[in-house]
């Protein structure tokens, strides 16, 4: 069936293998893809910088994507172009706390254009965004997986070809749970 008439999925889920709480499988339709998740495993009560990917399930929000490095993907999803001073606040201090903002030079805001590949495609997550609050955590997104599927701070990590094959089967209604 061509990717561009697949329709989108309603759900995509994500787990921990047995006995290694930083990798897991996610599961997308008839796809079993590896993943790559934050170092502390998989946590219901996810704070602020513990490492840890939340447990639940998120909508997915927006493809973020560098224009710079890749066409634009085909996907369902709304998309933004990532511009050099796009970044993601993650000071539980900061009233634009777990949003996007512009990052000046020396912030300490998460940047989002990166010299590593990490973002070059990023998946937004609505995880802790209504309400948002203070120190449950931020920047929680599906990315790119690093080499050999190192813990992520906390997000979904794919390797690159497995994101862009997953891309057209996503909307804003795909929902992903993550147990």
């Amino acid at each position: 069936m061509n990717s561009k008439r697949r329709r989108s999925l309603n759900t995509i889920r994500a787990a921990a293998k047995p006995g290694n709480r930083a990798r897991g499988l996610l599961r997308a339709g008839h796809l079993t893809l590896p993943v790559s998740l934050g170092r502390a495993g998989i946590k219901a009560n996810k704070r602020e910088g513990d490492g840890s990917t939340p447990r639940g399930s998120f909508r997915l929000i927006r493809l973020w994507w560098r224009a710079d490095r890749s066409p634009r993907a085909f996907t369902r999803l709304p998309v933004r172009r990532i511009k050099p001073d796009d970044g993601w606040c993650e000071d539980p201090r900061d009233r634009n706390y777990n949003r996007p903002v512009r990052v000046a030079r020396g912030s300490s805001a998460d940047r989002l254009h990166r010299e590593d590949h990490l973002y070059d495609l990023i998946i937004e997550l609505d995880h802790n965004t209504r309400p948002r609050i203070t120190n449950l955590g931020s920047a929680v997104f599906i990315h790119f997986a690093r080499e050999g599927f190192q813990p992520t701070a906390g997000c979904v990590g794919l390797r690159p070809s497995d994101l862009r094959r997953l891309l057209p089967s996503l909307s804003r209604n795909t929902r992903i749970e993550i147990a």
